[in-house]
């Protein structure tokens, strides 16, 4: 069974970084995808990033686009989100979350895609 540990969450000032580490286990095939989703309080869950296991495209929201970057080592099962010029808006428990389909157009943002979900980690951001 495919199992996700994130981590790497904590609490930063307004401009600070953080890098969010997925790794995962369990896989019986490299036709995966791999995304990163956040749900701040009383908000709806965001898909902001995802890439592919095989072909390594990736997918940035726009709300991040610029500032976040993701990032795969496949000799260790891992996804990395890297998370620069943090600000408020960004604190929300984020996840990471296995898509086993492949996918034609390459990894999606829609979290109904994926099959398998992280415990989540949780970012706070303050100024």
């Amino acid at each position: 069974e495919v199992q996700l540990q994130a981590s790497g969450g904590g609490s930063v000032q307004v401009g600070g970084s953080l890098t969010l580490s997925c790794v995962g286990s369990g896989f019986t095939s490299d036709d995966y995808q791999i995304g990163w989703f956040r749900q701040a309080p009383g908000k709806e869950r965001e898909g902001i990033a995802c890439i592919g296991r095989s072909d390594g495209n990736t997918y940035l929201a726009q709300s991040v686009k610029g500032r976040f970057s993701i990032s795969s080592d496949n000799a260790k099962n891992t996804v990395y989100l890297q998370m620069n010029s943090l600000k408020a808006v960004d604190t929300a428990i984020y996840y990471c979350a296995a898509d086993l389909v492949r996918r034609q157009y390459g990894c999606s943002p829609y979290g109904p895609l994926y099959d398998y979900w992280g415990q989540g980690t949780q970012v706070t951001v303050s100024s």
